[in-house]
């Protein structure tokens, strides 16, 4: 009770002391620390089980490492059969989804699950990445934030945009592709209302990560192969390559998940994942795990140490078998990530991209040298871009992507190349598909936000707050008599649904229609409701219709009142007055 009274009294003071606009500074800056701690704190606990797992029996000495995803896999099983009770989800989709459709509201247990079951998915062998469980637990912790404090759902999908750009900044140490990315991604309008806490966010959080990991960086390269104007068909090439690779990527994902869906026991989904994930592993090690090392090693052009030890070492010394075995890495990065996924563990796209593109992008430099044509590209410099061409496949993110390479060479005398392959990438890949992992089911459902204000609107708003209950059912069978001395006398609408006794609508009957009959009192007995009724011009389902579905159908239809049923039973009616009105509240709730 003292707490509730003291956080009272500081509402009071906030309000009268403190504007609107710097208190979401202030959490902006707040929401970014805690994205930083979160992503701090996952990267650490991964890696110390990995350097726990690297140092023990069962790794270095046996060589059993292969099993490890299927003990992971079965360790996130009992975490979420005992204790969370509740299926993981991807990270990414479920903010948005929170966004469009829950008024940017997410549990206070995502803030911690993610902190446990990813750990236990990567540090055991699981081949994801780290990014989507801190965005998630970093968005929940921004959501409660937003909800403890009141804030409308503007400003909680921007606290949770920040906490997005705040855990990318910490782990990528890369804030400007941390706010670009909250922008792509999340739909966000880069203005400087939204520019400003985004900044806030992703400082706070990078300062975090400087101050719990040093100066330490993910990828410790530098450019010393400048750019020349006689690589860029290759560099094109490479755009085209990286297209193909991200579409692979996507379809694959959707191919595995629905392969997985068949089987309706978690257990077999387990056992079939963890074995199948284990046998790669056995065959190509730089499957483990994330993947930056792998990442590292191929910018240091040792790509010995990149491949590590497989049963194919007696022939590496042939550079067609390591191409090979290269190609090998791009085509399977993307089943381990999706059937790790598939059998119930926890993680991330973002980072499992970025190894395939770099193995790509390494591959076709490696081709360009040793074809015998006299040609000579850097493999370091292809490498790198490579993993930008593949983020802005998958990811239709292509900005996001050339700024964060950038930022990782600590400079930009890549960016012309990277404009080049990231350009091809991103135009072939979306005009292939329409949308990405992260966004095709939300699609589907009718809950996704684009930077399209109107359909962002509409998506926002929600068919139930629309629906008006207060007309007057008939029945089919009701005479003309009882039809105006219980409906027409009694009601102050001049549309009246007609309903049978299972609830089902068999059509509408309308004022203007019985007019003529209404004081022909010979009528009154012999002429039934059935008789007068008709057909609506459109019916509205409520379990299965969007916003975009529901104006589409007026404006189709040129009605003013459209009947709602679910599963065939009456539900009410939505009237088009009512729908405008909503949707202008919302459009000026969205965008003031």
């Amino acid at each position: 009770m003292k707490q509730n009274y003291y956080f009272k009294k500081f509402l009071i003071w906030k309000y009268k002391n403190i504007s609107e606009k710097t208190f979401i500074l202030i959490l902006s800056t707040l929401v970014g620390l805690l994205a930083g701690l979160a992503a701090v704190f996952i990267k650490n606990i991964t890696y110390a089980i990995e350097a726990a797992l690297e140092d023990g029996i069962v790794f270095s000495k046996n060589q059993l490492y292969f099993i490890l995803p299927v003990i992971g896999l079965l360790l996130v099983f009992l975490f979420v059969k005992f204790i969370s009770k509740k299926p993981i989800e991807h990270a990414i989709p479920s903010i948005l989804y929170s966004l469009s459709k829950k008024n940017g509201f997410l549990a206070s247990t995502k803030i911690y699950y993610p902190l446990i079951t990813a750990p236990l998915t990567v540090g055991f062998g699981g081949s994801v990445g780290l990014l989507g469980p801190a965005v998630a637990s970093g968005a929940a912790l921004s959501s409660n934030v937003g909800s403890l404090f009141h804030l409308k759902g503007k400003t909680k999908m921007l606290l949770i945009a920040c906490a997005s750009a705040g855990a990318i900044s910490s782990i990528f140490q890369s804030p400007i592709a941390a706010i670009i990315f909250a922008v792509e991604v999340f739909s966000l309008d880069l203005t400087f209302a939204s520019l400003l806490p985004l900044l806030l966010a992703s400082i706070s959080s990078i300062i975090t990560s400087y101050f719990f990991r040093g100066d330490a960086i993910l990828f410790d390269f530098l450019v010393t192969d400048k750019f020349e104007i006689k690589d860029t068909l290759f560099y094109a090439l490479l755009g085209v390559a990286t297209a193909f690779a991200s579409i692979y990527f996507t379809k694959m994902y959707f191919a595995i998940i629905q392969f997985f869906n068949r089987f309706k026991s978690p257990i077999k989904k387990l056992l079939v994942g963890g074995l199948t994930i284990g046998g790669m592993l056995y065959f190509i090690p730089p499957l483990y795990g994330e993947g930056f090392g792998f990442i590292n090693s191929l910018l240091e052009g040792d790509h010995m140490k990149a491949l590590g030890k497989t049963p194919f070492d007696s022939y590496v010394e042939n550079i067609w078998v390591v191409i090979g075995l290269l190609i090998g890495i791009t085509i399977f990065k993307a089943v381990a990530m999706t059937t790790t996924f598939a059998a119930g563990g926890a993680g991330g796209i973002f980072i499992p991209s970025l190894v395939m593109g770099s193995a790509l992008g390494n591959v076709v430099a490696k081709i360009i040298n040793n074809l015998g044509l006299g040609f000579n590209v850097s493999e370091s410099n292809f490498t790198l871009i490579g993993m930008a061409g593949l983020v802005a496949g998958v990811l239709h993110a292509p900005l996001t992507s050339i700024f964060l390479i950038a930022e990782i060479t600590g400079g930009y005398q890549l960016f012309v190349p990277l404009m080049i392959t990231v350009a091809i990438s991103f135009i072939i890949t979306k005009n292939t598909l329409e949308h990405t992992i992260y966004t095709k089911e939300l699609a589907e459902q009718g809950a996704l936000l684009t930077h399209n204000k109107d359909q962002t609107v509409l998506t926002l708003m929600t068919l139930d707050s629309v629906i008006e209950n207060n007309f007057v059912a008939l029945h089919p069978e009701m005479k003309l008599r009882g039809m105006l001395h219980d409906g027409v006398a009694k009601s102050t609408r001049n549309l009246f649904p007609v309903v049978d006794e299972n609830g089902h609508l068999q059509g509408v009957v309308l004022l203007d229609d019985i007019r003529e009959f209404m004081f022909d009192t010979s009528l009154y007995d012999v002429t039934f409701v059935k008789e007068l009724m008709q057909n609506p011009p459109a019916l509205i389902h409520q379990e299965g219709d969007s916003m975009k579905t529901v104006m589409q159908k007026f404006q189709d239809s040129g009605a003013w009142n459209l009947p709602v049923v679910k599963n065939g039973k009456y539900v009410g009616f939505v009237s088009k007055s009512k729908l405008l009105t909503a949707y202008r509240r919302k459009l000026i709730d969205f965008t003031g």
